[in-house]
């Protein structure tokens, strides 16, 4: 009986232990889901996800600073000047273009230049 109760208490740490991991995922305990990444595509959305959440939030209001901002970059740049600065990075941002492909830069640059 000890048996059944120890496994029993072990399936019920792990779900726990899941619950928890699942709700860090990089964006502060909030899931990853934000309504602005609801317009964008899958591939996209997927990319932003992995490279671009921790800094810009899921909500691309910026987690680090108002220049993270990215609620509407597209009021103050084209898609090839974000295009250029995902590529090359700036003042804090790591540049990606060894990390991503272009196609992935492209998807992200024109999904983020409709963002007005």
């Amino acid at each position: 009986m000890s048996t059944k109760i120890s496994t029993g208490v072990k399936l019920s740490a792990a779900a726990i232990l899941l619950v928890s991991l699942a709700a860090c995922g990089g964006g502060g305990g909030k899931k990853i889901t934000g309504r602005e990444l609801l317009d964008a595509p899958m591939e996209v959305s997927t990319v932003y996800k992995v490279s671009c959440v921790s800094c810009h939030g899921t909500d691309l209001q910026g987690r680090i600073g108002p220049n993270t901002n990215l609620q509407k970059i597209g009021e103050r740049l084209s898609k090839e000047e974000i295009a250029k600065q995902i590529e090359n990075g700036s003042e804090g941002m790591q540049p990606f273009k060894d990390t991503l492909t272009a196609e992935e830069i492209d998807g992200l640059a024109t999904w983020l230049a409709g963002k007005k």
